[in-house]
């Protein structure tokens, strides 16, 4: 790993804010956010904005294929719950530790606000692709 990676935390690596939607969004819903944004994820919020789950593009494909009426289920019926989280400070290098041990394509960088969580932004295994093509 090229040295400027190395040293980059979370804050410095991420590229966007994050999308979020609410449980009681349908899965329809989910899908045109998605869709509108050019995203593969949504993040699950509560009513005060803490983080409640993560819902995918895999997500609503299980969904549309198991459950004739998909499109007006609501997102907590389909989306995780146990969301792996970052801080804003930690390293870039603990976000590629995730991603590979865990085998999963994100992970949300939240606030720690007692003993919940609010999320403020998600990075990606693309993000660091990203990062990886512009470090010379």
């Amino acid at each position: 790993m090229k040295q400027v990676i190395k040293q980059m935390t979370v804050l410095q690596a991420k590229r966007f804010g994050v999308y979020t939607c609410h449980p009681d969004d349908t899965l329809q819903m989910a899908a045109r956010h998605m869709q509108h944004h050019n995203i593969s994820s949504l993040v699950v919020t509560d009513a005060d904005g803490f983080l409640a789950g993560v819902i995918t593009r895999t997500d609503l494909v299980r969904a549309c294929y198991r459950q004739p009426e998909w499109d007006v289920q609501p997102v907590r019926d389909f989306m995780n719950e146990d969301v792996v989280t970052v801080l804003l400070d930690d390293p870039l290098e603990r976000v590629l530790e995730l991603l590979i041990d865990r085998h999963i394509h994100r992970v949300v960088a939240v606030e720690v606000l007692g003993e919940r969580q609010r999320p403020v932004a998600v990075l990606s295994a693309a993000d660091i692709v990203y990062h990886m093509a512009k470090d010379r």
